[in-house]
């Protein structure tokens, strides 16, 4: 809502609506003024704005259904005295500690990285501007606005030179919205053009996008594969669990002599413990916990390598990029511009064109590139703007009008937009065009200065329209500075199959020469101004070509929009403030440190020593994670497949579940969980090819089929013979071990020294349970008939048998899918 009136009448209504003395809007607050309304509570801080808080943790990792089950069982079993057969529920207290522990200590690492890398915020206080964190700005002060900055609080603008904001973030309307004085400025918009001073009006949590800060945004959910995969299992398993609960305890009461016999004669201990291990064995307690502390390590250690994972899936998010697109400038270039040349056009020059050309780049807003103008035209104070058009990213050009000194307008920027009005043709245009695009197809960043007799007027100024009769004076050109490193990243995308496009608002030969400079098959390079509006017609356009130069900011969101429909994982690079909306948009956002605020608030990886090299680290990092997840994942997954399978059959048979919770609490480690985490941390360079939960359940469900068939046939026999109940249950336990084994062995193929000492130390540590007395005791081991042993020494090498065919074929389908999906990726690349 627009508010009338003077900077003097604006501040006091806005005041006046936030209950306040109205702010100076030549001083703004004093310090003191300031400090008394920050201990009144009226500072700029959010509730739990700086990252996940440590209840949030907590809860994710204890307060679920599962830990609800397990403690259910867990309280069961004390009370009935079996405490030997509760130590599930110690390792589910383990996991979650150490899952809180993990994510704590994660937290930890990366807010102290985000508090060096916060934005910042400028305001006038005692008539001085100052630089202060976010979280120092307090109601009523004087917000400083400039072009690439976030807007950090709501507030009302008092005065602005062409000042516009995009709030995009907020509303999805990526036009940017020109603000007058009156107008209102919300927190988590962006600033693309001009300059300004707004007074704030709202703070903190009543701050209109609070929530879209970089700190609030830090735990928010980033698309994972990994950690969809594993709900959508979890959900899966809590619809079974139930019912499947209620056939287990129907068979074990059955196999105790009936309901009321058990229930007379005390036997439902026996069934209610047996119950007890059928349903936690259903429960993949573990893979939650190798999911989370496989990201949380992944994030702390890109951290040491100066990488900041703003959200921990993204760990995994970089891996299953398949298209990267690449801002030139600050991604591929270092950023920094360096004036190479001025060359003169025409013999009838007008005077002053030298003085215009040191006032760009002494001007306080000037970009990198006209502040390098400093360097040929030294400063000339003479000049001072009458009108101006302050150069947006869109129109890509400037315009300005002195008071004295020099006559007429002056216009500045990309040569191919200066000229081309119908006020500017002619041959002098044609021959700068042309001398531009011979300059610019040679690697230079090319602009132009041109001139009209006419200054602006104020229908000019509000219509962001260039005068007629420009004439061009002389095109400069200005050298960017290849990273060194650039050239072998791409060459490491290339093998790796991940497509590379080079995206830049600057002429297309000069992104294209630039991009050759680095390998880059690029051509020409294709002019945005060119391409189509329609996503699918774009799509194709964009799959054709690699470099495209003259994007706009509203160019590049789209860009995306079209790469992610024709079926891309679509990684987005960029340091300026016209990248923030592409960045938001992609899959994975990287943004640089260097980069404006916003940017950097929207992204989901920032490189903090603008190193465009640590990104073969971090899809390195990802491929780990989600190998050594998916590796884990079946063990975890083959244990619910079988304990579903035989509770399901041993509650048919009405036959009572054929372990101990404590025999299930020593198989799982020694086969599942100690095996899970080492296997979890190790290096692992796999391709990433979509579809990990159709891979996991393909060799979880059958190799379970199997486990579960074996020892029913074993525990049948063993009934069947006579022998107790104490030399059943050790049968199926030993039976259980050593299938379980052989699967721990078929899934850390290929060996390398530490996997197989890992699968040998289980070995060694079934060993060991197996023959130690005060072990034997423990777990009731009692030693089964003769006709049982008989049993065991044909149905686990059966089972054996089974398992590595099983094995052989899910590596060869899926192997063999994953080279065609590589070599795929590479001929779209």
């Amino acid at each position: 809502m627009l508010l009338a009136g003077t900077p003097g009448a604006i501040a006091a209504e806005a005041a006046r609506r936030a209950e306040l003395e109205p702010t100076d809007p030549a001083v703004g607050l004093s310090e003191a003024e300031a400090a008394r309304r920050a201990a009144a509570g009226l500072a700029n801080i959010a509730t739990d704005a700086s990252s996940r808080s440590l209840w949030s943790i907590l809860r994710a990792n204890v307060f679920t259904l599962f830990n609800g089950i397990v403690v259910g069982g867990f309280a069961l079993l004390f009370a009935l005295g079996r405490w030997q057969d509760a130590l599930f529920g110690f390792a589910a207290i383990a996991n979650a500690a150490i899952g809180v522990t993990q994510e704590y200590r994660a937290k930890r690492a990366l807010d102290r990285l985000a508090l060096l890398h916060a934005p910042r915020a400028r305001v006038v206080r005692d008539g001085a501007e100052q630089e202060l964190a976010v979280t120092g700005v307090v109601l009523g002060d004087l917000l400083v606005l400039r072009a690439g900055d976030q807007v950090t609080a709501d507030g009302v603008v008092l005065d602005g030179l062409r000042l516009e904001v995009d709030e995009s973030l907020l509303t999805g309307e990526s036009d940017p919205v020109d603000k007058l004085p009156g107008d209102r400025v919300l927190s988590g918009s962006i600033v693309v053009a001009g300059q300004g001073a707004a007074v704030v009006t709202a703070v903190g949590d009543r701050a209109f996008a609070a929530t879209l800060t970089a700190e609030a945004k830090r735990f928010s959910l980033v698309a994972s594969e990994l950690r969809g995969s594993v709900d959508r299992i979890l959900k899966w398993i809590t619809w079974a669990i139930f019912p499947i609960m209620i056939v287990v305890v129907n068979a074990n009461m059955q196999a105790a002599g009936g309901w009321q016999h058990a229930i007379e004669s005390g036997a439902w201990r026996d069934a209610a413990t047996a119950s007890v291990a059928a349903v936690i064995a259903m429960i993949p307690l573990g893979l939650v916990l190798m999911t989370s502390i496989a990201f949380a390590v992944g994030a702390v250690k890109l951290g040491s390598h100066k990488v900041l994972v703003q959200e921990l899936p993204a760990v995994e998010g970089l891996a299953r990029v398949d298209l990267i697109c690449l801002d030139k400038t600050g991604t591929i270039t270092t950023g920094d511009i360096r004036f190479d040349g001025v060359h003169e056009l025409g013999d009838d020059r007008p005077t002053g064109w030298e003085r215009v050309l040191a006032w760009h780049g002494a001007e306080p807003e000037a970009n990198a590139t006209a502040r390098c103008l400093v360097e040929r035209f030294p400063d000339d104070a003479g000049l001072a703007p009458a009108e101006r058009i302050e150069f947006s990213s869109g129109r890509k050009w400037s315009a300005v009008t002195f008071a004295d000194g020099v006559s007429g307008t002056w216009v500045f920027g990309a040569p191919e937009f200066v000229l081309a009005d119908d006020g500017a043709s002619g041959a002098a245009a044609g021959d700068a065009l042309q001398r531009g695009r011979e300059l610019a197809a040679s690697g230079r960043r090319t602009l132009l200065l041109a001139h009209s007799p006419e200054p602006l007027d104020p229908d000019l100024v509000e219509r962001a329209a260039l005068p007629g009769g420009l004439r061009p004076v002389a095109l400069l050109t200005f050298r960017e500075v290849v990273r060194d490193d650039a050239a072998s990243t791409l060459r490491y995308f290339a093998k790796e199959g991940v497509a590379v496009r080079v995206i830049s608002g600057d002429s297309p030969l000069t992104v294209a020469a630039v991009a050759r400079e680095v390998g880059l098959d690029a051509g020409e390079g294709f002019d945005a101004r060119e391409l189509p509006s329609d996503p699918a017609e774009l799509g194709r356009v964009l799959d054709e070509h690699r470099v495209f130069g003259r994007v706009t900011p509203v160019q590049k969101r789209a860009m995306v929009h079209a790469l992610k429909e024709r079926g891309h994982t679509v990684a987005m690079t960029g340091d300026g403030v016209n990248d923030a909306l592409a960045i938001k948009d992609a899959d994975m956002g990287i943004a640089m440190e260097s980069g404006s605020a916003a940017t950097k608030a929207v992204a989901r990886i920032v490189l903090l020593d603008n190193r465009f090299s640590h990104l073969p680290g971090v899809v390195a990092e990802g491929r780990r994670v989600i190998a050594n997840i998916e590796r884990v994942s079946m063990l975890f997954l083959s244990k619910t497949s079988y304990a579903i399978t035989m509770s399901v059959l041993f509650g048919i048979l009405l036959w009572a579940f054929p372990l101990l919770p404590r025999q299930l609490s020593i198989t799982d480690g020694l086969t599942i969980g100690i095996p899970a985490f080492l296997l979890a941390l190790l290096p692992n360079s796999r391709r990433y090819v979509p579809g990990f939960l159709r891979r996991s359940l393909s060799f979880a469900i059958p190799a379970g089929l199997v486990v579960a068939a074996a020892i029913t046939v074993v525990s049948g026999l063993a009934r069947a013979t006579g022998d107790a109940e104490d030399a059943v249950r050790t049968a199926s336990m030993v039976t259980l071990a050593l299938i379980g084994l052989w699967i721990l062995g078929v899934l850390s193929r290929p060996f390398t020294w530490i996997k197989a000492g890992v699968v040998l130390a289980m070995v060694a540590g079934l060993a060991l349970v197996l023959v130690v007395p005060i072990a034997q005791q423990f777990l009731e081991l009692s030693m089964p008939g003769h006709e049982t042993l008989v049993a065991m020494a044909w149905t686990v090498p059966a089972a054996w048998v089974l398992i590595e065919s099983i094995g052989f074929w899910h590596r060869r389908r899926f192997g063999a899918a994953s080279e065609i999906e590589v070599k795929r990726l590479r001929r779209r690349g």
